[in-house]
């Protein structure tokens, strides 16, 4: 059978924990308050494991979901793609650990790490094997639980309001028509930034990974950012980018009908917006409840405004992204 000319999001799935959190709970915990991270984030409540599930436990519940919904088993998957800067062990990745709990063997799995921007490039390489002939059904799938790895006291209080656990899929397989499916992916990369966003340790370049002395205290261990930096550089590469990736399939931005950013600040989405004249009712946000999950926002949001009804047959959709490495780009999908 020859290869499809196009690829399309078949199924979708999400998770999130039960458990929400508040900023008054977390003011309880560290000098902040519901004000101050409202005003810079846009953020009010997030969601945080309450067991030792993992990452790859959510993983499993928004994988099934999305299997559920294009109609097919785990057995029909022939490639397996996550994205996570949280995985449930150092190795192996939470692809294969996924791969065990759904009961597939033998289909390739492999993990992507580009943190927020993981789902953006998973989506690529999903988009290229299918319309290749690699697979037929390929199962992306973005999970994260931040809250078991961040710190809960006043010199990190800048980054771990930001954050929240949770995990979303697509499926990703043949077009059914030619009018819809994925129309062209713009992705970026600069590793000059490394250092304004990203957590330094444990890691192999130091002898012993995990130094002598160590305790939970070593600010090393946790995320560090340097917000301006990020903040400017994101607002500046969504924008470029949804501009390249619309053009480049012969549209302009005015012919988005929604646009599904990123959820890592609500500021710099609505900058993303304004500069790009794209109004309310044609942007998605969800980062007031959950915060940034990282590799799994953009699925989130994708099934929560399906679920909304905010999305028809037809549509042009825009997913965008911004995140450490820096990483950053565009995909551009016909609904």
């Amino acid at each position: 059978m020859s290869a499809p000319e196009r690829s399309t999001i078949l199924g979708w799935g999400a998770c999130v924990p039960e458990t929400v959190v508040t900023n008054d709970d977390l003011a309880g915990l560290m000098d902040t308050s519901d004000e101050w991270i409202q005003k810079r984030s846009g953020i009010k409540e997030r969601r945080y494991v309450d067991n030792d599930d993992g990452s790859v436990g959510l993983a499993e519940t928004a994988s099934r979901d999305a299997l559920n919904r294009a109609g097919l088993s785990p057995a029909d998957i022939d490639l397996i793609v996550c994205g996570s800067l949280s995985p449930d062990i150092d190795f192996p990745g939470n692809s294969a650990l996924l791969q065990r709990r759904l009961a597939i063997s033998g289909p390739m799995a492999f993990d992507v790490r580009n943190q927020c921007s993981a789902f953006l490039y998973l989506m690529a390489i999903a988009d290229q094997y299918v319309r290749t002939g690699g697979a037929s059904n390929v199962l992306v799938v973005g999970s994260e639980v931040h809250s078991t790895g961040i710190e809960y006291a006043d010199r990190s209080r800048h980054v771990t309001v930001l954050f929240g656990d949770g995990a979303g899929a697509v499926v990703i397989g043949a077009s059914p028509d030619s009018d819809t499916g994925f129309l062209a992916s713009d992705l970026h990369s600069d590793g000059r930034y490394v250092g304004a966003l990203c957590v330094d340790g444990p890691g192999s370049r130091r002898k012993p990974r995990v130094p002598d002395g160590w305790t939970d205290t070593d600010i090393y261990t946790y995320p560090q950012m340097d917000g301006s930096t990020v903040f400017k550089h994101a607002v500046r590469g969504m924008t470029a980018s949804v501009e390249t990736v619309t053009a480049s399939a012969g549209f302009s931005k005015d012919d988005i009908d929604m646009l599904l950013p990123h959820q890592a600040n609500l500021r710099i989405n609505q900058l993303v917006a304004m500069g790009l004249g794209i109004d309310d009712a044609r942007m998605a946000n969800n980062i007031d409840r959950y915060g940034n999950t990282t590799a799994a926002t953009i699925p989130i949001l994708l099934a929560e405004t399906l679920e909304e009804g905010r999305i028809k047959k037809g549509d042009l959709l825009c997913f965008t992204a911004f995140g450490a490495g820096f990483t950053w780009g565009s995909a551009l999908l016909r609904w």
